[in-house]
């Protein structure tokens, strides 16, 4: 554990939130409307016949955030100050964020208002496009319905805008100049610097080595957008140090990004950290994906049956899944809703559910998530995004409580299911959502042996067009799946904090 951490320096104080309480503001329309608003279209222009002689009308950007956990009938447990163990306080959090994300961090509000300038940006990509699978069907030839939410039409081709622009916004509104952040695969790092440049706000990024050395492209796109960009672990911060005193030559991982971005926030007072995944104000944010789905699931009178996402730390899974958990909890719907996650960094599947820091060297609060130790270091998969040691708390919450279920899959099969996708769909999946696309066609081709007819969801949350060279080693036969020891994993376990809840 290192000797710095967050938990120091003056309390700022917390403004007063506005947050909209009437229904009837969730959906913007193009109109002032007092009744309840008509759907003009099903996304912005992107394939938006998702099932050919529809008669379908457009849906609209969500007014307002969605908080699964208004709804929970057992709330999660709090993250916890690493020396007192007492629940972390809003003045803890001070030093890494601003005052309105702190709020929404630890808000019990059903609806969170989404602000104008927010919605403005949003309106550049949102809606997304619900599109259906149909050539991957006939492919499979299953009876199946195959349907995916795409959220890679967005300025950095992935669903990370959704909340890398709300998290500067809040920041800019409060005088900070500068914001740091770590980033695995890069779509993290190349949202937080397309986010940045629309604010003015300075921009600098920890990538994870492997990634950095997989992706340069993702690096040029987050220069391109004014970003400074550093391999992690690196010589600037202290856990950089340590980390590469023990291990020169080490991929790196996404908890030691953390740590440095999160100790170079801490040092700054001008600085303050975002995090791309994980936390409950970032899960938050990107439920426009479900809340939009879910109306345009209504708008084609479908019901899924079986809703699919990636998960690494989470916040895709979660902005697709939570608002139909919503309406699975109120007894509308009751689908299956399936996390898929890579077998080399299996937190749900393998790790254990207890408290834990979010970073490598220990500078954050204690979580309670599904972990296999932050010292845990993945093996350097293709797929970036998903290599780290834990699960957002809230998802993690979610699946003890029993309302949804994971699975692990290798990354050839993911592959071998992206290259279906592709030459049938037309879009090259990054290598996260593989696994959803990977498990979706496991199910379709189940319901070929059953004959269901069974409608599947599921979330491509962003395109792989600067992951090619992960696509040639497929393609070239020179990839392989990567798993973890058991004497890694129970190593990194032995090393996790004894809290007695």
């Amino acid at each position: 554990m290192a000797t710095n951490s967050i938990f120091f320096g003056n309390p700022v104080p917390i403004s007063p939130a506005t947050r909209g309480k009437g229904v009837e503001k969730q959906w913007l329309g193009h109109f002032a409307l007092k009744t309840k608003p008509m759907y003009l279209r099903l996304s912005n222009g992107y394939r938006a016949r998702a099932a050919s002689g529809t008669n379908l009308k457009g849906i609209e950007i969500p007014r307002q955030w969605y908080n699964l956990i208004a709804d929970l009938p057992v709330k999660p447990p709090p993250p916890l100050h690493p020396k007192t163990l007492e629940p972390v306080k809003p003045e803890d959090l001070s030093p890494l964020f601003p005052d309105e994300l702190i709020k929404q961090e630890a808000s019990n509000d059903k609806f969170i208002d989404i602000p104008d300038e927010v919605l403005d940006i949003y309106s550049l990509w949102r809606p997304t496009p619900l599109i259906r699978a149909k050539r991957l069907e006939k492919l499979l030839d299953t009876p199946a319905r195959i349907y995916y939410k795409y959220e890679g039409v967005s300025p950095a081709g992935s669903h990370k805008p959704n909340t890398a622009v709300p998290q500067v916004w809040y920041n800019a509104q409060q005088g900070i100049k500068n914001v740091v952040t770590e980033t695995g695969a890069g779509q993290w790092g190349c949202s937080l610097a397309f986010a940045c440049s629309l604010f003015g706000l300075g921009c600098e990024v920890w990538q994870v080595r492997a990634s950095y050395d997989q992706k340069p492209y993702r690096r040029l796109m987050m220069e391109t957008w004014g970003a400074k960009v550093h391999p992690s672990p690196s010589t600037i911060t202290e856990a950089g140090r340590k980390i590469l005193q023990m291990d020169p030559s080490g991929p790196g991982s996404l908890g030691i990004a953390i740590s440095e971005a999160v100790e170079v926030a801490a040092m700054n007072a001008d600085t303050k950290y975002c995090l791309g995944s994980v936390l409950n104000h970032v899960l938050l944010h990107q439920t426009v994906i479900g809340e939009e789905c879910l109306k345009q699931m209504e708008a084609i009178g479908e019901t899924p049956d079986l809703i699919i996402g990636c998960t690494g730390g989470g916040s895709n899974f979660a902005g697709l899944s939570f608002p139909f958990i919503r309406e699975k909890l109120n007894g509308k719907i009751n689908p299956i809703i399936r996390a898929v996650e890579p077998t080399a960094c299996p937190s749900l599947t393998k790790g254990v559910y207890a408290y834990d820091y979010g970073d490598t060297a220990g500078m954050t609060p204690l979580m309670k998530m599904h972990t296999l130790g932050h010292d845990f270091i993945p093996d350097p998969i293709h797929s970036g995004g998903l290599r780290y040691h834990g699960m957002a708390p809230l998802i993690s919450h979610v699946y003890e409580l029993g309302y949804m279920e994971a699975i692990a899959i290798p990354q050839t099969e993911c592959f071998q299911g992206a290259i279906q996708f592709a030459r049938s769909e037309g879009l090259i999946p990054a290598p996260e959502p593989t696994h959803a696309i990977a498990a979706t066609i496991r199910e379709a081709l189940r319901c070929k042996e059953t004959g269901e007819s069974k409608v599947i969801l599921t979330a491509m949350c962003g395109h792989g067009h600067f992951d090619l060279p992960a696509y040639e080693k497929y393609l070239q036969g020179n990839m392989v799946d990567l798993s973890f020891s058991e004497e890694k994993i129970q190593a990194s376990l032995a090393n996790i904090p004894q809290v007695v809840a």
